[in-house]
Order: structure tokens, then sequence, then C-alpha cells
């Protein structure tokens, strides 16, 4: 597979001849041009750049291959069979239809023309993921690339706050920013915790989400999450911690969560997932404490009108 080196085109500037000072009292041993003209900058042509294995590969800007490779009907990369016009315009296969088979720069009967050409040269090419300037160095087939920024740790994470579709994303640090001021999340130090949850009218039991709170331990970031859902028939009350980060670092720690009342309880332990795993896979792989709505009044206490739960627990690291 041949390497592709990305960026912008390179300037270089070139000179004539390295003037040397001279003695005014001693006259030069030849004719010197004094006539002396500024040299141009010159653009490094385009060329082919000979590689060990015996192929070749272009410099190429960010932009042409863009160009070269971009739809011009969707916009996105083409992946074969790329389509071609009798006049060599291309588009993606998925956009012929939508053109009625019309080229949509020349208006040319599209055919079934398939441009080979521009094919084998995506395969050649190795491009940079998309967030580079996130911090990935990876270098990717162009066929491989799409399928690596989809997994790709350095991309954006989406808010993981479970009481609505917050279109936000960012890193962690920009996500523990926006929990805060915009989902007025409190942040709490330290790896053991104890939470009350209240609510009115227990009889009546939403499809509902809620995030508590933040946790700032080990040098890393947890939310725990309490959310109210029917199950079957019977409604139930679940919380369970996601992690901020990886799935691969989540693995590392543990938790356990506890809740009871009347000489009582009842405990849950297990893996925090990470915030790239939805809250409602979370929630539907009934990956937390669980507990049915009987069960949580009975806790509660009382007379029943308003529920209330006490949730403690801890988290702690593997070694």
């Amino acid at each position: 597979m041949t390497n592709f080196k990305l960026g912008k085109k390179q300037t270089f500037a070139s000179s004539s001849c390295d003037v040397q000072p001279t003695s005014m009292m001693e006259p030069p041993s030849s004719p010197m041009n004094l006539n002396f003209v500024k040299p141009k900058e010159q653009v490094q042509p385009q060329s082919a750049v000979n590689l060990p294995h015996g192929k070749s590969s272009f410099i190429l800007p960010n932009s042409d291959i863009d160009e070269l490779l971009e739809c011009p009907v969707c916009k996105n990369a083409m992946f074969p069979p790329i389509q071609q016009c009798p006049s060599g315009h291309t588009l993606c296969f998925s956009c012929k239809n939508k053109v009625n088979n019309k080229c949509p720069i020349c208006r040319k009967e599209i055919g079934h023309i398939r441009c080979l050409a521009l094919e084998k040269l995506a395969a050649s090419l190795r491009l940079c993921c998309s967030y580079h300037c996130l911090g990935c160095k990876e270098m990717l087939p162009y066929y491989s690339k799409l399928q690596h920024e989809t997994q790709c740790i350095y991309r954006p994470y989406t808010c993981p706050h479970p009481g609505s579709d917050c279109p936000f994303t960012g890193d962690i640090r920009e996500l523990l920013s926006h929990l805060r001021q915009c989902h007025k999340l409190d942040l709490q130090v330290g790896s053991t915790f104890n939470h009350r949850y209240v609510k009115q009218d227990p009889r009546s039991v939403d499809n509902c989400s809620w995030t508590l709170t933040l946790f700032n331990c080990f040098d890393r970031y947890f939310c725990l999450h309490f959310e109210a859902f029917v199950l079957g028939c019977e409604p139930v009350y679940m919380a369970f911690i996601r992690f901020l980060g990886e799935e691969s670092e989540a693995r590392k720690f543990n938790y356990c969560l506890e809740v009871g009342g009347h000489g009582r309880k009842m405990k849950w332990q297990g893996v925090p997932r990470s915030i790239r795993t939805h809250h409602r896979v979370v929630r539907d792989s009934h990956d937390g404490l669980l507990l049915h709505r009987n069960l949580a009044l009975y806790f509660s206490g009382g007379d029943q009108k308003v529920l209330k739960l006490r949730v403690s627990g801890r988290i702690w690291k593997e070694t």
C-alpha cells in the first residue's frame, strides 16, 4: 500500500550564488555582476516520490484529496463502485438514482461506467484520522478510515446527561464544564457517597431519568444515574454508575450500590459502563441495582405517599 503525505504545498527559496565580502583595497580576481535579482519563490511541483518497495506516492494537499474523492451530490467520500459519466465526472453509487441517472455536472446520461482508476487511487491512499487535531496519530488506508473513526478513542464524547437528548459533544474537560453549568450537576470529591432520592406520588411511574451527581476519585470522573421505568407491567427503579472515559479504562474500576430499610438491605456490585454506551443500553441490560416499586416503598416506609430512598455506595480501583 502506498503512503501519502498530506499537507499544504510548500514553497522554497532559491539563490544563484553566495556573495563573499571583498576588501575595497583589493579588487576582485574576476568581474562581478552587481545587478542582483531577488530570487523568485519556486513552488515545489507535485511529483512522484520513490518508495523502498518500488511504488510511488504523490504529495497531495488535503483539499485536493477531498475534492477528488468527494461526491458532488451528497458531499461524502466515495467508495466502490464509483460511478462516472461519459465526460469523466464522478459520483457515488448511492447518489446515482437520486439524480435520475443524470450527471449533476454536465447532465449527460451516466450509464454503467465505473471509475476503476479512481478506486485504485483511493486504495493506495493512507490518510490521517479526522481526529488528528485531538491527538490521534493513526495513518489509515482510505477504505478503513471511516470504520476507524467510528471507534477512535479521540473522537468527542456526547453529553451523558440522560434527562434530555442534549446535542453537546466534547472532551472530558469540556463535558464536565457543560454538565455543571448547563445541567446544574454537583461535583463530589471522594469514592464514597450517600444520596437521598425523593419522589412524590410513587404510584405513578413514568419513564424518566436523572443524573444525581458527578464524582471525582482516583483522578477520574464518574456519574451516578437513577431511573424509573416500567419493566413488563411493573414499575421499577434502577441505579447505576457510568465512567467518563473509554470502556477499557472503565474496566479498571468496581463499584457497589446499597439501599435498604427496616433492618434489610439490598446490594449491587458491578463494573461502571463507559459513557460511550448509551444509558438506555445500560438500563435495558439491567446492569445495575434494580428495585421493584413494592420493595422500594417498603424500604421507604411511612404512609407510602412519598417515596424516600437512600442510595449509598463506593467506587474502588482494581489492583
